[in-house]
């Protein structure tokens, strides 16, 4: 009998979306409110403050276009949308929950999501300076050819995250609960604790790498 061949990490389950019929949203109910956005289209807005407030939620919507300075969306809710080049410099969504969402072409400066949950979200030709996600829940989750410059996903728990083609600067996963997260299409320069990688899958090119690192948390000398 042959021995049952071992399994790699399992994907990310990634749907398809597809919007129906929108209706432009009106640039005043964007800016700032409590309102729920849905089956809406924004397109080419520019602020300088957006202010959501009251667990808001942008459902079955298009986001297109879109250069905000500092959005402020603390417990907001975005489920079965596409976000498509979107600038922001300071992103405040802690606490919010994402449902079937996929951001492209984006660039986030910094983008504060701890104690979030993210479920079958694609980020795809993404540039994200800080990634905040310590605390949150990832479930079927992928970063497509993005450039991470400080992932942070201390005492995250993931599940079926992928990186094709993707460069992290630095990873931090101290306390994280990792299960079939797959690193091996990523490009890692730095990582902060490699102790919380226990439940990750790397190639043997990236366990090299990390081997120096590996060896001294261990405290072997290597002459």
């Amino acid at each position: 009998m042959k021995p049952a061949e071992a399994r790699g990490p399992l994907p990310p389950r990634l749907p398809r979306l597809t919007a129906g019929a929108l209706r432009p949203a009106d640039p005043d109910e964007i800016e700032d409110g409590d309102a729920d956005l849905d089956e809406v289209e924004l397109r080419g807005l520019r602020f300088d403050q957006m202010t959501w407030t009251g667990r808001r939620r942008l459902g079955s919507a298009r986001v297109a276009d879109l250069v905000v300075r500092n959005w402020t969306a603390r417990g907001a809710s975005v489920v079965d949308s596409v976000l498509e080049e979107v600038d922001v410099v300071g992103l405040n969504a802690a606490e919010s929950g994402w449902w079937k969402v996929e951001v492209r072409q984006s660039r986030i400066g910094s983008a504060e999501l701890y104690d979030s949950v993210l479920r079958n979200v694609h980020f795809v030709r993404c540039k994200l300076g800080y990634l905040n996600l310590r605390g949150a829940g990832l479930t079927d989750v992928a970063f497509t050819d993005c450039i991470i410059e400080d992932l942070d996903l201390m005492r995250a728990t993931a599940s079926r995250v992928s990186f094709p083609g993707t460069r992290i600067a630095r990873l931090e996963v101290t306390g994280s609960k990792l299960t079939d997260v797959d690193l091996r299409g990523a490009r890692l320069a730095g990582i902060g604790s490699l102790e919380g990688l226990r439940g990750a899958t790397i190639t043997i090119e990236q366990l090299l790498e990390i081997a120096p690192a590996l060896a001294a948390g261990l405290g072997i000398n290597v002459e």
